[in-house]
């Protein structure tokens, strides 16, 4: 069985449409801000905490809402992807995270961004991120925030 392939000889062929430069895949997603963009934009939005490790706390889960996963249009923390933030009575403060997957793009960049933003906060002395893959991140981590932006409500 042989195959027959036909040839057309032209002179010219029409131009093909110039790609369209201006609207960004995050413009497209009306994605809120990079996570590098946002860190560097905020120097320090959330209120001071008194220095109750508790009041410390809550200003770092505020300051992680702000560091948004480059390929979701979501923060990391609603994500799910913020598994523990625990704060000492001097200030030390250990976040416990893990990523989408072990390939994911910014497995060696996000805990060096969570923990500078951690660092940024006030009432903050020292901070350590610590990095897991057990257990691992699935959907049902997501708050239904984070379901909703999706459109998985």
């Amino acid at each position: 069985m042989s195959r027959k392939i036909d040839i057309e000889q032209v002179d010219a062929v029409e131009k093909p449409a110039r790609a369209r430069v201006g609207e960004t895949p995050m413009e497209t997603m009306e994605r809120k801000k990079d996570y590098l963009e946002g860190f560097l934009s905020k120097a320090s939005e959330t209120p001071a905490p008194s220095g109750n490790a508790d009041d410390v706390k809550e200003a770092i889960v505020e300051a992680l809402k702000s560091i948004y996963d480059p390929e979701i249009p979501v923060d990391i923390y609603e994500l799910g992807l913020i598994y523990d933030v625990e704060v000492s009575e001097d200030g030390d403060a250990l976040v416990t995270m893990t990523l989408t997957t072990p390939n994911c793009p910014v497995a060696e960049s996000m805990p060096g961004e969570v923990e500078l933003r951690v660092l940024s906060v006030p009432g903050v002395r020292d901070a350590e991120v610590k990095l897991v893959w057990d257990p691992p991140w699935d959907p049902s981590k997501m708050s239904d925030e984070a379901r909703l932006e999706l459109g998985m409500l």
